[in-house]
């Protein structure tokens, strides 16, 4: 007798923006925060909103998590995958879309600003901060910024 196979559980989908600029010296730099619980670097991501488009998700997480605000970019420019714990305790695999953001600028006070850091660092020191090797090849390969 053979046993019913368990349906494996769909991908919940993230967005996330990933917050650049420009310096004097024309070269990008990238924003990264630390997470709540271990401190580690990644972008500013979150659940979808109800009747928003993805990129606005993106834009609404860079503001809660990391106070910038900018020109987001219509398109996806990659997608990483990880395993979220939630509340509950359950673990969760998420597809994160990943959209550019040209930082405009930074506000003085945002949701969680008590509870992240922020900081700027080059393309190549921001990919090698992030744990998600993926996720170190988007900010890579970032398109050569405006």
């Amino acid at each position: 007798m053979s046993s019913p196979k368990k349906k494996a559980a769909a991908k919940r989908v993230q967005y996330a923006a990933l917050p650049y600029r420009r310096t004097g010296d024309s070269r990008t730099q990238v924003m990264l925060v630390t997470t709540r619980e271990s401190g580690r670097w990644v972008i500013p991501k979150g659940w979808p909103q109800k009747r928003k488009p993805p990129r606005a998700s993106a834009a609404r997480e860079a503001r809660e998590e990391a106070g910038v605000v900018g020109h987001i970019g219509k398109d996806s420019i990659g997608s990483y995958s990880y395993k979220k714990r939630l509340k509950s305790g359950a673990v969760v695999a998420c597809e994160v879309r990943v959209f550019p953001l040209k930082v405009k600028r930074q506000q003085k006070r945002w949701p969680e600003r008590g509870e992240r850091q922020i900081a700027w660092f080059s393309r190549s020191k921001a990919a090698k901060a992030v744990r998600d090797s993926a996720l170190g090849d988007i900010i890579r390969n970032l398109p050569k910024c405006k």
